[in-house]
């Protein structure tokens, strides 16, 4: 493999999952950190202005809720913990929301659950929405939804949702700022002969034998949970870069070349990882017919696939199942997630967008499947 160093990866990344843990964005736990998260919220000004697309995960809200209801201990109740968590993400928000707009930079608040990423429909809602926000130039600012989420649908930690973010919106890279310089071989609060490691593979085996527990009594992940994000991450195609948050202005260095940190290197190249796991994870759930010229469109020239191209409908789908196209030949010739669910689908087809809302009552995408979602196949399902 040529070597591939943090410059190049961060230097000509376009959009950028950004997360910081709790220890950083609350102190060690002493109520939220605002001088910190301003000098983040700088930086994450400086990379939209330069054109960047920048999401920011941010740890904190039970740790500034422990601090607003005068608690010196974690609760391990989930009652507790989501009460405090409803209480710190008021202040967690506003924090962010004020920083950026002092930089001339909007924000919003963007609260998920593992069962938001597990459902297809909700999936492409949550999608849609947050492209649409960078695509204006705002800052999403992404908290796991504590107050609702139970054991079973958690995350588990913060990386690991930074990780499925950048999953979501095809993130060309992660930032995951910590506690830490990086990623040693061992601990190096415990051993003296710790080595630094600058770069390595993501997701390879002998990281997570290097990676030690929860350094923190306030945050729940440890260097682990970010190998395994890391891992994830690299999963559709994005890299990681693990560094220490008080490295001055480390975010905005390292998208000028600057080796920072730890950087975890995704193997498989952003697209192609897409589209192998469209291609060859999902199950297909029924199938659209277009015609010539919408085929040509969509094999040849790599565009999205409109309904005004397509002649029928076939099967019973909703809106994020994966579903094939096929040429009037009865040839699949790609494969992709639907906008719209197959009723829908059957009301818009040969319809131009601007009868939509006439025809659905509302106004959504104007692509069947959009390009981003649509890998081509080729495979002959008439014989």
């Amino acid at each position: 493999m040529q070597e591939k160093t943090g410059s190049q990866v961060l230097l000509n990344a376009k959009r950028i999952v950004v997360k910081v843990g709790s220890s950083l964005v609350t102190d060690e736990g002493r109520g939220l950190d605002a001088a910190a998260i301003g000098l983040w919220c700088q930086q994450l000004a400086v990379l939209v202005k330069s054109g960047r697309e920048v999401i920011m995960v941010s740890s904190g809200a039970i740790a500034e809720g422990m601090k607003r209801l005068g608690w010196t201990t974690r609760p391990k109740a989930i009652h507790e913990l989501q009460a405090a968590a409803a209480v710190g993400q008021m202040g967690l928000v506003q924090v962010y929301e004020s920083q950026l707009r002092d930089h001339g930079v909007g924000s919003a608040q963007v609260l998920l659950t593992h069962a938001d990423l597990a459902d297809r429909e909700r999936y492409l809602n949550a999608r849609s929405t947050l492209l649409t926000l960078l695509q204006l130039g705002v800052v999403p600012v992404i908290n796991e939804n504590d107050t609702v989420v139970n054991d079973e649908i958690k995350f588990g930690d913060n990386d690991t949702l930074g990780a499925l973010v950048a999953n979501l919106v095809d993130a060309d890279a992660l930032v995951i700022l910590t506690d830490q310089k990086g990623l040693y071989s061992a601990d190096p609060r415990k051993d003296p002969n710790a080595r630094f490691i600058r770069e390595a593979i993501a997701g390879d085996p002998t990281l997570e034998a290097m990676a030690g527990g929860a350094g923190s009594s306030i945050g729940k992940g440890g260097m682990i949970t970010k190998i395994l994000a890391a891992k994830r991450a690299a999963g559709s195609g994005a890299s990681t870069v693990i560094a220490w948050g008080r490295e001055p202005n480390a975010l905005v260095r390292l998208t000028q070349g600057e080796a920072i940190g730890t950087l975890l290197v995704a193997q498989t190249p952003k697209n192609q990882a897409r589209k192998r796991w469209m291609a060859d994870h999902l199950q297909l759930r029924g199938s659209v017919v277009v015609d010539l010229g919408a085929a040509g469109k969509v094999r040849d020239e790599g565009k999205s696939l409109l309904p005004i191209g397509m002649t029928s409908v076939q099967g019973e789908f909703s809106r994020g199942d994966v579903i094939a196209v096929h040429d009037p030949a009865g040839c699949e010739i790609a494969r992709g997630l639907a906008n719209y669910s197959s009723a829908e689908a059957r009301l818009i087809c040969r319809k131009p967008s601007a009868e939509f809302e006439k025809l659905l009552g509302y106004t959504g995408e104007a692509e069947m499947v959009h390009r981003t979602n649509l890998v081509l196949t080729g495979y002959n399902l008439a014989s």
